[in-house]
């Protein structure tokens, strides 16, 4: 019985030494993922995994060829599926997988719900911007778009400033509404001081973005300015230059 257990405890001696434990094998994309959270994953990994297979190519060189052209995440999700189908290595399976993915994400992050209020008056519009100014301590400036009927189908935030300040340009107002194919915009942003009166710089932004509406076709309906329990309609108010 005594050589018998020896015999066996030789084995297994032999056995592990024969058989040495390497460093644990990379861990894959897919692997990482549910290991350690999507935000572990490149874009150009994150972009393979919802690519898939099904292609003439790999998943990943197609995500790499895609970032390569469009140079962003931000750029691809523009791209619709019709012209997603011309690209190398992509095809109908591929290119519709890709449009609803950007399109849940953008729906994930609609603030509206996708029942935005119907704006006929700064009112109707009031409760939805005291409720994303609520706490903010520095000057954020929305995009409210709307559609034909003009119901709001997308809170944007364009930029957020100082205290007393926020910078922004004309076209970072519109790009995303051009893209998103908006009827009219309305603008908002909040005053930390409290008081809704607005500055001169305020009416100068107020004309150049409602010209700028004008010629891309996207009416700029209302600025309106939020303060502490007040609020100020430029369209009430006086609109810039006496125009709109």
């Amino acid at each position: 019985m005594l050589k018998t257990k020896e015999i066996r405890k030789s084995h297994l001696d032999r056995t592990s030494t024969a058989c040495p434990v390497g460093p644990p094998a990379p861990l894959s994309p897919r692997g990482r993922l549910l290991r350690l959270g999507p935000k572990a994953l490149s874009p150009g990994e994150i972009l393979a995994l919802v690519i898939g297979a099904g292609g003439v190519a790999p998943p990943a060189v197609t995500a790499a060829c895609l970032l390569s052209r469009y140079g962003s995440l931000v750029a691809l999700a523009d791209i619709g599926p019709d012209l997603l189908c011309r690209e190398t290595g992509m095809g109908p399976a591929r290119a519709t997988r890709l449009a609803a993915a950007f399109e849940l994400g953008a729906r994930a992050l609609d603030r509206t719900g996708g029942d935005g209020p119907r704006v006929r008056s700064p009112g109707d519009a009031l409760p939805l911007l005291e409720a994303e100014f609520r706490g903010c301590d520095r000057e954020h400036f929305l995009s409210l778009h709307l559609d034909a009927r003009h119901r709001v189908t997308r809170v944007e935030t364009v930029s957020v400033g100082c205290l007393d300040a926020s910078i922004v340009h004309p076209r970072e107002v519109f790009k995303t509404a051009v893209a998103r194919a908006a009827a009219a915009v309305i603008v908002a942003h909040n005053h930390p001081s409290g008081c809704a009166e607005p500055s001169r710089d305020d009416l100068a932004l107020t004309a150049r973005l409602s010209d700028c509406g004008r010629l891309l076709g996207i009416e700029l309906l209302d600025h309106i300015i939020v303060g502490r329990g007040e609020f100020t309609s430029l369209r009430e108010y006086g609109w810039p230059g006496g125009r709109g």
